[in-house]
Parts: structure tokens; C-alpha cells; sequence
């Protein structure tokens, strides 16, 4: 089996794009991020999901964007809450390049254990907002991704894998759901409470929600709050 490395957030999303990976032959290397996110209960998450989905091996690393700051999930700059979403507009929760670093690790990770496949959850249609979420920002990171190490410069070429870039949140669920997915082992919120409960009100939750009412099915997570 191919080896590919995903970047796993404990998120629906890149559970899904993970699942797709494992549905498709590869044999899975999962890497999670502890970059001084506020939603940490997501490292729990992916521990739970890297579980479930059998990978080889499972790879946290620290990386603290949150010394930096300039967002919403990394400094003390408040979530929005039961706001319009705007496409147009990048919002407080962009953390600044988090696409193009947590992809440079995946890559150079790839390198390590051979692979030349990575995957990655981002979405272009429910998070518009997000630069790093485009198709022309993941071609371009291809192609630096062969000019910038040692397998591209033997000849190997490097894919980088987004099955949910044209979803919507609904379309991803079904696939999820069809793959036999257990969505209660993930989680979303942007700003949970002490006992790591959804808020309900940031975009990621209230994104969700829309998504599975539009799905026709339960959250695990809300569907006995």
C-alpha cells in the first residue's frame, strides 16, 4: 500500500479527508498540530480519530504559532459569535500561514517515511474566507513542495490530496456517513466551554449544525444536549 501523510485535526473534516485517503489504498500517517490553539480538545479528538482509522502511526508536534499571535484561536482576541458569515472576508479565526506550515511539516515528514502523497481537509466553499483553504494555494505548495526537497530534486512528484475542497458541509457529511464514520469522536468548536462541549455559536459550530440539518442527520455531538 502507498503511504500518505494527513494532517489530522480531530475535526469532521479532515476525519473525512482521512477516511477518503484510507477508502482509496493508502496506508495513513497521521500528524496533529499543537500550535497554542484555544480548542486544544481537538488533540484529544484526533487521538481518538487517528484510532479509529487504524493509521501506522500517529505524530503530535508543537509548534507555537500562539507566541505570535494575530488570531482569535492563538491570542486573546474574541471568537465571533452568532455572527453573518461574509465569504468576502477573512475573519478573526484565520491564524496567519497555519496551511503552509502544517503542510511544510507533513512534507517533510513524507520525505522521511517515502511518501509522496499528503492530504489535508481544507474546504473552498464553507470557509471561502480562508486563502490557505484555495486551490491555487494548494497547486502552488506542489509545486514548491518538488523544488524544495530532496525527493522533488530525484524526480519524485508530490500530490497533495484535497477531497473536500468542492464540498459543501452537508455533501462532505454524507460521504462521511457513507464511509461509516462515527462523527462523535470529533470535534469542532472554535471556543468550547471547560467540559469541551460545542459552544453552538462560533462559525465552526454553527457551520455543523447547517451542515447536518442539510444532511438530513443527527450531530452525535448536540443530538442529545
Amino acid at each position: 500500500m502507498p503511504a500518505a501523510v494527513v494532517l489530522l485535526s480531530g475535526g469532521l473534516d479532515s476525519y473525512t479527508a482521512a477516511a477518503v485517503a484510507r477508502r482509496d489504498g493508502f496506508e495513513l500517517y497521521a500528524l496533529s498540530v499543537r500550535y497554542g490553539q484555544r480548542h486544544v480538545t481537538e488533540l484529544e479528538a484526533a487521538r481518538r480519530v487517528a484510532a479509529a482509522l487504524g493509521v501506522v502511526r500517529h505524530l503530535e508536534i508543537d509548534v507555537e504559532l500562539s507566541r505570535m499571535g494575530g488570531s482569535a484561536l492563538t491570542a486573546d482576541i474574541a471568537v465571533p459569535k452568532d455572527q453573518p458569515i461574509d465569504p468576502a472576508v477573512i475573519p478573526v479565526t484565520y491564524v496567519p500561514a497555519r496551511n503552509t506550515v502544517f503542510l511544510s511539516l507533513a512534507l517533510g515528514w513524507a520525505e522521511v517515511v517515502g511518501a509522496t502523497d499528503l492530504v489535508i481537509g481544507v474546504n473552498a466553499l464553507d470557509y471561502s474566507g480562508y486563502p490557505d483553504c484555495r486551490p491555487e494555494f494548494i497547486r502552488a505548495f506542489e509545486t514548491l513542495a518538488g523544488l524544495a526537497t530532496k525527493a522533488g530534486a530525484e524526480g519524485r512528484t508530490f500530490k497533495v490530496h484535497t477531497p473536500l475542497i468542492a464540498l459543501s458541509k452537508a455533501e462532505i457529511i454524507r460521504l462521511g456517513l457513507s464511509l461509516g464514520l462515527d462523527y462523535g469522536l470529533t470535534h469542532s468548536c472554535y471556543d468550547p466551554p471547560a467540559d469541551g462541549r460545542p459552544c453552538g455559536h462560533c462559525d465552526s459550530c454553527r457551520l455543523r449544525a447547517e451542515g447536518f440539518a442539510a444532511a438530513g442527520a443527527l450531530d452525535p455531538l448536540t443530538a442529545h444536549s
